[in-house]
């Protein structure tokens, strides 16, 4: 398998979170000051107190997403890793999904969720059961949402831009998968419309029928989905 990554996305995402992290740690500290030694000013030191907090969170919250290990892009390539040089993965590139696989058959929308514990997806509704330890971190770390409803937007998205590449005619299957990434993570999933699964099922669910890509169509869109990485 290929695995072409956006780079300069995920450093530009690194380098917010650590601008935002000293920054904030900065802000925090002044307004300490100027509450000890400047009293006249206590209205702002605690305008600056409330501003640094923000930007600290800010920075926790990007390096939760863009910096701390595992994560989603790495653990994505180590389970798909002896697939065949057909396969491409790009990660991160520039629509509104971040990581595409190209097969010999079609292309599926990865929407990754890279949080622990335990998640139950039952009559259309998705629950976390929170744990004290998440509630604490909730406000920095990402959240759920409907990863589902993204991987379907995703892929609806994704099949309308590649059909102006390769023609409405051609045969092109798009399939959004939820997959979670996080090692710690136990899933109870009763009918999704897409599949839900976590890394060592993933395998088992990219399975496209019918036969495989026409080598024009092929060709085209790795050429787009490598030009928006």
């Amino acid at each position: 398998m290929k695995s072409i990554i956006n780079q300069p996305k995920i450093a530009r995402r690194a380098t917010v979170s650590n601008i935002a992290s000293v920054g904030g740690m900065f802000m925090l500290l002044a307004s300490v000051v100027i509450s000890l030694f400047w009293e006249v000013y206590a209205l702002y030191a605690n305008l600056l107190l409330i501003a640094g907090l923000g930007v600290s969170m800010l920075g926790i919250y990007y390096a939760n997403r863009w910096v701390k290990k595992p994560r989603p892009e790495a653990s994505l390539d180590t389970t798909l890793k002896s697939l065949s040089n057909a396969y491409r993965l790009y990660h991160y590139p520039s629509i509104p999904t971040d990581h595409v696989l190209l097969t010999p058959n079609g292309v599926f929308v990865l929407e990754t969720v890279n949080l622990a514990g335990r998640f139950t997806y039952k009559n259309g509704r998705w629950r976390e059961h929170m744990s004290f330890g998440r509630a604490l971190r909730y406000i920095v770390e990402e959240h759920l949402g409907d990863p589902l409803k993204s991987a379907h937007l995703g892929a609806v998205y994704l099949e309308k831009r590649l059909r102006q590449v390769v023609g409405e005619q051609a045969r092109l299957p798009v399939k959004g998968v939820v997959v979670f990434t996080h090692p710690a993570v136990r899933l109870e999933i009763e009918n999704p419309p897409l599949p839900v699964v976590t890394l060592d099922k993933l395998r088992k669910n990219l399975q496209l029928p019918g036969p495989r890509l026409e080598q024009a169509v092929y060709d085209q869109v790795a050429e787009y989905l490598t030009s928006k990485v």
